[in-house]
């Protein structure tokens, strides 16, 4: 990135773009909302951090009670990797991750569509990962479980 006072010119790969400080300056409030985005659920949110950590909350709730952090979104794969085929709030727990926090975890992964999982089942709150279901033996997911 170059700028001669005027126009600021930015570089992405083998392309230049040049741009005027007002396109420059809305350039970069648009990417600043795009990186640290909160996106709401049914039950959860998760929000992309600007140091590049992500939150796990129960929607519309400001209480840090309710909050789960993982230094990346990346953690949060690693954890949905490491889970049975069909998982609880125990077998989060299991990771070091403690009270009702467990059960927004489950519920936030079963509400994300990066996540191939589903909530099966309200009590005990359980979830399936899309591989784990087969409904040639009659698996199907409770379409009221959310």
């Amino acid at each position: 990135m170059s700028s001669d006072g005027e126009r600021v010119v930015v570089d992405i790969g083998e392309q230049s773009c040049v741009l005027s400080r007002a396109e420059a300056a809305a350039l970069q409030d648009a990417l600043g909302t795009a990186i640290t985005t909160k996106r709401e659920f049914l039950r959860t949110a998760g929000e992309h951090r600007p140091d590049g950590s992500y939150v796990v909350s129960r929607r519309s709730s400001e209480s840090s009670g309710n909050t789960k952090v993982f230094a990346t979104f990346g953690a949060l794969h690693r954890l949905f990797d490491r889970l049975p085929e069909e998982f609880t709030a125990d077998d989060v727990g299991r990771t070091g991750i403690t009270g009702s926090r467990r059960h927004m975890v489950v519920r936030h992964l079963g509400e994300h569509p990066e996540f191939d999982c589903d909530i099966a089942s309200r009590n005990p709150l359980t979830a399936v990962k899309a591989e784990g279901l087969d409904p040639s033996k009659g698996d199907t997911v409770d379409a009221d479980a959310d």
